[in-house]
């Protein structure tokens, strides 16, 4: 996996970084996982009037009904327990369930939930101090691992499948590190490569703040860009907080 002298630089620059990162990164990590639910809530707080009639044009259920859906909708993306089936919600509302890439991202922005919920997940405590209990960090491990391979959906998407040079350099640098990601092998040094990646295209093709507010595209970017945030989210506490059990690099430990 390329020169071992450039691997042990760049995994010594991921230490470093963390030693100096580690009392705020898993913080800024929550904070950009949440984003999307966050601006979504506050989004329809204030365009209240137009998600309940396009909820109402869509399904044909009456402002009665379109105006229930809005209400639990803004309470779930703004509630913790509930984010999970507030974006399943979302996604069937506007009808965008079969839109392949819209369901990708939003698989991949489950995955970083399911690293929210793995890392929040209390450790198994043994009966016994000091004796590990393998059956009951089971769990959480696999919930790391389902998240990481739920992350890299997102990037499927921004696959390009054009002839030039540099969009066949970055598909193959791309599935790299998303095949790292996923298999947890040098899994953070993967990751935080993926973290610089992802938001250096979140930021060139997704700047809401260049279009106009009123129109649609705006919103329509402005959606997409705190989406990728919460992905990037996903991957910071794949950084932080490393792999999990199931991993290359764990077992590496054990070899």
């Amino acid at each position: 996996v390329g020169d071992p002298e450039c691997m042990r630089t760049a995994d010594l620059g991921v230490q470093r970084f963390l030693r100096v990162t580690k009392q705020y990164l898993p913080h800024v990590a929550r904070l950009c996982l949440i984003s999307t639910f966050l601006e979504d809530g506050i989004r329809m707080w204030f365009q209240w009037s137009e998600q309940r009639d396009y909820i109402d044009g869509t399904w044909n259920c009456g402002y009665f009904l379109a105006s229930i859906f809005v209400i639990l909708n803004l309470f779930g993306q703004l509630s913790k327990w509930l984010w999970g089936c507030s974006g399943a919600c979302r996604t069937i509302a506007y009808s965008i369930l079969w839109d392949l890439k819209f369901l990708m991202r939003n698989l991949a922005l489950g995955g970083g939930l399911l690293l929210l919920l793995a890392e929040s997940r209390s450790e198994g405590k043994s009966m016994f101090a000091g004796v590990p209990t393998m059956r009951e960090s089971s769990p959480k491990q696999y919930m790391q691992l389902g998240g990481r391979v739920l992350l890299v959906l997102m990037f499927m998407t921004l696959l390009h499948f054009d002839m030039n040079f540099f969009s066949i350099l970055q598909n193959i640098v791309g599935t790299a590190l998303i095949i790292l990601v996923a298999i947890g092998f040098k899994t953070k040094l993967a990751a935080l490569t993926l973290v610089i990646w992802l938001f250096g295209i979140n930021i060139y093709f997704n700047a809401f703040w260049t279009v106009p507010a009123y129109k649609p595209m705006h919103d329509f970017l402005k959606y997409d860009f705190f989406q990728t945030m919460s992905v990037i989210g996903g991957l910071l506490l794949v950084v932080a907080l490393g792999p999990g059990g199931v991993s290359m690099d764990e077992k590496k430990k054990e070899w």
